[in-house]
């Protein structure tokens, strides 16, 4: 597919309260960026609705990574000639490189990214509650995953020095979609690859959004998270270690090597000694799959190994963020935890939160069953 040059808009006034909105030209095949000005209240921020380039995934970002969008944000989108109706934008900061590394370095803040399928109309609102103002420099960032193409991971970056050794697993590793297969740009990583000790908790997480989405799109609908974890949010990968897709697919998130211990960019201020599983969609109401929570269990289970043997069992990390525990605090998480155990956020929903129970039992019982074939 062709890129596209969209041109300069001068702003236009939107009445009381509205905003100027300008489209930014640029070059980029897969992300096309709307350039939000200021509302003049601070409370504000409106993009009327617009015919705009194919895209299949939506965010909000701007350039202070410490700010956040105090208020809700909601699109609409247009798909065959149809809007839908409005839908949220999670604004929670919950999620991205520890403020230690280097990865966060020049990163942009921003919501959690949408997933709507492909579409060609967009229409936005987002207000401030109260009189907490709202970040300056927004931008509507549209990124559309057909674009993507497979680019092999360089021999540098998957040669890369472990931090820990790492033994033969007791489980083995489920079977699962690679970066290559799922299309994964590679030429648009940032830095190095950044490996952790043993990972000691397994974080569950939802993308959130929707779950109209058909499991043959999943490829594309990680494509567009990686491309919006890059591009948009300018950290050095996606964030997610793993990925689950409602029909129980596994696919490799992060680049480094599935088997080695990557540090993600999942769990704020808990990302050392940890790996991050998102399940694609969302769980608020209605739990994930059966086949999602076997593959949970499986991750936990390969991953973990002995130490997730036991349900019950806990493990420490130390806090090296300010969200829900302040840096240096040490928490004690069970080995398959929620988003929301470690940050403030309604991650992974409360239906998918309330299975964890059920993915360390499942992660016991394999660990049980390889412990009694080697005896």
């Amino acid at each position: 597919m062709r890129g596209w040059v969209l041109p300069a808009l001068t702003a236009v006034a939107l009445g009381a309260g509205g905003v100027g909105v300008a489209v930014a030209g640029q070059t980029d095949p897969a992300v096309q960026r709307v350039e939000l000005a200021a509302a003049r209240d601070g409370g504000t921020v409106t993009l009327p609705a617009r015919t705009v380039r194919p895209f299949s995934l939506i965010g909000v970002t701007w350039p202070d990574a410490a700010q956040s969008i105090s208020g809700t944000a909601q699109v609409r989108t247009r798909t065959r000639h149809a809007w839908s109706q409005w839908r949220a934008l999670d604004v929670d900061q919950h999620y991205g490189p520890d403020g230690d590394r280097a990865e966060a370095t020049g990163m942009r803040g921003g919501t959690d990214p949408l997933w709507v399928g492909p579409a060609d109309g967009v229409e936005l609102r987002i207000r401030a509650l109260g009189r907490s103002p709202l970040p300056s420099g927004m931008r509507l960032e549209l990124v559309n995953p057909a674009v993507a193409s497979a680019v092999p991971t360089p021999p540098s970056v998957v040669t890369a020095t472990p931090v820990v050794p790492v033994p033969a697993p007791l489980v083995g590793a489920p079977a699962m979609v690679d970066r290559a297969a799922w299309r994964a740009d590679e030429r648009i990583n940032r830095g190095g690859v950044v490996y952790t000790g043993a990972p000691q908790v397994m974080f569950v997480h939802h993308t959130a959004g929707t779950n109209d989405y058909t499991c043959a799109q999943s490829a594309a609908l990680i494509r567009a998270i990686h491309v919006y974890h890059v591009k948009s949010r300018k950290w050095g990968d996606i964030g997610y270690n793993f990925v689950v897709d409602k029909c129980g697919t596994v696919y490799e998130g992060r680049r480094g090597g599935a088997e080695l211990h990557v540090m993600g960019a999942h769990t704020f201020g808990f990302n050392t000694n940890s790996l991050g599983v998102v399940v694609l969609g969302t769980y608020g109401a209605k739990g994930a799959s059966a086949a999602a929570i076997r593959s949970l269990a499986h991750l936990a289970a390969w991953k973990l190994g002995p130490e997730a043997a036991d349900p019950a069992a806990q493990a420490i990390l130390e806090s090296r963020a300010d969200n829900r525990y302040q840096p240096g605090n040490q928490v004690i998480f069970a080995r398959v935890s929620g988003h929301r155990d470690g940050v403030q956020t309604e991650c992974p929903g409360n239906a998918l939160y309330r299975q964890i129970p059920q993915v360390r039992r499942q992660a016991a019982a394999l660990i049980a069953k390889a412990l009694a074939q080697r005896a």
